[in-house]
């Protein structure tokens, strides 16, 4: 006894690796078409925008990149993103920059497709927080590797998948920011909403939504970056991107290839970080 004491977890020891293998086995036996199912519309979407992109000639991007910046910051954030973009095409990694890019917006669209509403749910109820809350802190501690492992038994491989893993890991900030932002409202402005004869809806679009934005777009941007540096981990998935370019030249020693791959990335960061800040400083948020 005082020796299996000693060696207590030696003796006694939880299977949770074969529960684990047992619960993704069922899953994928018996809802294999539901996770079909959500995967179509991401991948219909990636798809859109991929070739969407890359249908749009160089040049002509950089002038639409010129013009977003402009308009979303200045002048200044307009050159700094034509030029950062036009040098990894220069660098011959155009078409991986703009499949990365189309990964960031695809996984980014879902993101405030869920991610919103399930943040003004949780700005509404509180039980309905306490019920996410356990969720959304399991998705933000865990490894961004370990997403991996459930994806492709659920999903198989392939861009798809990689978004799917991108949009769980991406998607905790903005739900996080929605209800925050909605549950700092001052409560005299909504008394005066009501005060007024405003609906539930017209309280929450036209006067605790706007309010809020500021904090949303924060989320927003944090939402960005954390799918830029996931869609680069799911290139182990067979995600497509600049990610492929990294881990390529990492496998066969290729430093010039890791580093010019890794130099694309940095790039479109902070071109996409530039531009989210400088909107989410229109909606209101102090400093930068």
């Amino acid at each position: 006894m005082i020796d299996q004491i000693l060696h207590l977890f030696d003796v006694y020891r939880l299977p949770m690796d074969r529960w684990i293998r047992a619960l993704v086995d069922w899953l994928v036996g018996h809802w294999r078409p539901v996770f079909q199912a959500v995967r179509w519309p991401v991948e219909q979407l990636l798809n859109a925008v991929r070739d969407g992109l890359l249908a749009v000639p160089a040049p002509i991007m950089l002038i639409l990149l010129f013009v977003v910046g402009w308009r979303a910051a200045n002048w200044r954030v307009g050159l700094f993103a034509a030029f950062s973009f036009a040098l990894v095409g220069f660098m011959g990694l155009w078409e991986e920059l703009m499949v990365t890019l189309a990964m960031v917006l695809s996984a980014v669209a879902f993101c405030v497709l869920v991610g919103i509403p399930v943040g003004i749910l949780a700005a509404k109820s509180d039980a309905f927080f306490a019920l996410i809350r356990p969720v959304l802190d399991a998705f933000q501690t865990t490894p961004a590797f370990v997403y991996l492992v459930p994806v492709v038994m659920l999903f198989s491989i392939g861009t798809g998948p990689g978004v799917i893993a991108t949009i769980v890991f991406a998607l905790p900030p903005i739900v996080r920011l929605t209800n925050l932002g909605l549950r700092q409202v001052p409560k005299d402005v909504v008394e005066a909403g009501n005060a007024f004869g405003c609906t539930p809806m017209q309280l929450l679009w036209k006067v605790e939504f706007p309010l809020a934005l500021p904090s949303i777009m924060a989320g927003l941007n944090q939402t960005i970056m954390l799918s830029l540096s996931m869609v680069v981990i799911a290139a182990l998935i067979g995600a497509g991107g600049l990610g492929v370019v990294v881990f390529s030249g990492l496998n066969r020693l290729q430093v010039g290839t890791a580093a010019i791959g890794g130099i694309g990335i940095v790039l479109l960061a902070m071109v996409l970080d530039r531009i989210t800040q400088s909107l989410a400083r229109k909606t209101g948020i102090p400093g930068g």
